[in-house]
C-alpha cells in the first residue's frame, strides 16, 4: 500500500471513529432522557446505570477475548486500578456537580476542561501548542459558551465538586492516550481491561451515590418492561460510546477529543431544533456558527502543525546524513509496506 493510500485509509478510520462517537453519544443522550425524565420512566439512578454500562462493556470484551477477536495485553494491575479510580471519581463528581450547580455553571465547568487538559499535557508531557491552535480553541469555547450557557449560580459545595470533576475527567482522558502508547495496547484492549474494575466498583458504590443524589434507593424502584428495554438500549449505546471514546483519544489527543466533544453539543442543539421544535434564538445561531468556525480553524491549525513537525523531523534527518543516504532512506520509506504495530502484519 502506498504512503498516500495509507494516509487516506487513516483519515477514513479517523472519521469512522469520530462518527461512531457522535452517533452513539447523541443516541445515549436521547435514550437516557426518556429513561430518567419525570415524563418518561423516572429512573433517577445515573451512577448505577453507568455501572450497568461498564458491565455490558466488560462482557463484550470478555467474549471478544475468548473468541480470539481481540487479545488481552498485559497492563500492571496498579495502573488499571488507579485509572479506574480516576474515571469513577470523574463520573461521580460530574453527577454531583450537575445536582449542586446551575446548568449554566455546569456548562462552564465542562468548557474549562479544554484549557485544563492543555495545561496538564504541558506539565505532564511537555506538550507545546501553536498560536493557531490556541486561538481556535478559544473560538470554539466562546462559541459553545454563547449557545449553551444560561444562568450562572455558584455555591461552595458545587464549586468544589466541579473542580474535582474537571480535574479527574481531564486526567482520565490524558491517561487513556498515555496508557495506549506506554503499553502499545489498542483502545478496545485497554477498555476491556478497565471496564470490569469500573463495573464492579460502580455497581457496589453506585446505589449509595444515587441515594445521596436523589434520596431514593434503586431496590425500591418498580421496573417496567419499557424501562428495562431502555436500560438495555442505553447499555448497548454505551458500549459503542466507550469504545469510540478510547478510539478517538488514541487516534487524536485529549485536547482534540474535547474540541470535537463540544461539537456534539452543537449537534444536539441543532437536532433538537430540527426534530423536536426546540427554541432556537439568534444567540444560539451565532454561538453555533462561531463554534463551527473555530472547529474549522482548529482542524486547519492541527494539520499545519503536523506538516511543520514532519518537515522539521525530515530536515533533521537530512542534515545528519549524506545526500545519497538521505535519498536511499526516502525511497525505502515510500516503497516499504507499513507494519501494523499491534499485529506485526504488513498493511500491503
Amino acid at each position: 500500500m502506498s504512503l498516500e493510500s495509507e494516509r487516506k485509509s487513516s483519515a477514513v478510520s479517523d472519521m469512522g471513529a469520530w462518527a461512531m462517537n457522535v452517533i452513539s453519544s447523541v443516541g445515549i443522550i436521547m435514550a437516557n432522557k426518556q429513561l430518567m425524565s419525570s415524563s418518561g420512566f423516572a429512573f433517577s439512578f445515573a451512577t448505577t446505570l453507568t455501572g450497568f454500562h461498564f458491565a455490558l462493556t466488560a462482557l463484550v470484551g470478555l467474549v471478544s477475548n475468548a473468541t480470539g477477536l481481540s487479545a488481552s495485553k498485559h497492563v500492571p494491575m496498579w495502573e488499571l486500578v488507579w485509572f479506574s479510580i480516576v474515571a469513577n471519581v470523574s463520573i461521580a463528581a460530574m453527577n454531583f456537580s450537575l445536582m449542586l450547580n446551575s446548568v449554566g455553571f455546569y456548562q462552564i465547568s465542562k468548557l474549562s476542561m479544554i484549557p485544563v487538559v492543555c495545561v496538564m499535557e504541558w506539565i505532564l508531557h511537555s506538550k507545546q501548542y501553536s498560536k493557531e491552535v490556541k486561538v481556535s480553541v478559544v473560538v470554539v469555547v466562546i462559541g459553545v459558551g454563547i449557545c449553551t450557557v444560561t444562568d450562572v449560580k455558584v455555591n461552595a459545595k458545587g464549586f468544589i465538586c466541579a473542580c474535582i470533576a474537571v480535574f479527574a475527567s481531564s486526567l482520565q482522558q490524558i491517561s487513556i492516550g498515555s496508557l495506549q502508547k506506554k503499553y502499545s495496547i489498542g483502545s478496545f484492549e485497554l477498555l476491556s481491561r478497565t471496564a470490569p474494575i469500573q463495573a464492579i466498583s460502580l455497581l457496589v458504590l453506585g446505589p449509595l451515590i444515587d441515594y445521596l443524589l436523589s434520596g431514593k434507593f434503586i431496590i425500591n424502584y418498580k421496573m417496567s418492561y419499557g424501562c428495562i428495554l431502555f436500560i438495555i438500549l442505553s447499555c448497548a449505546l454505551a458500549v459503542f460510546c466507550n469504545i469510540s471514546q478510547y478510539l478517538c483519544i488514541g487516534r487524536f489527543s485529549a485536547v482534540s477529543f474535547q474540541v470535537l466533544g463540544h461539537m456534539k453539543t452543537v449537534c444536539v442543539l441543532t437536532l433538537g431544533w430540527l426534530l423536536f421544535d426546540s427554541a432556537m434564538t439568534f444567540k444560539n445561531i451565532m454561538g453555533i456558527a462561531l463554534a463551527v468556525v473555530g472547529m474549522i480553524i482548529y482542524s486547519w491549525a492541527v494539520e499545519v502543525e503536523k506538516q511543520c513537525n514532519a518537515n522539521k523531523a525530515l530536515n533533521s534527518v537530512k542534515h545528519s546524513l549524506t545526500e545519497e543516504e538521505f535519498q536511499l532512506l526516502k525511497v525505502g520509506v515510500e516503497t516499504k509496506p507499513l507494519n501494523d504495530v499491534e499485529t506485526g502484519q504488513s498493511k500491503a
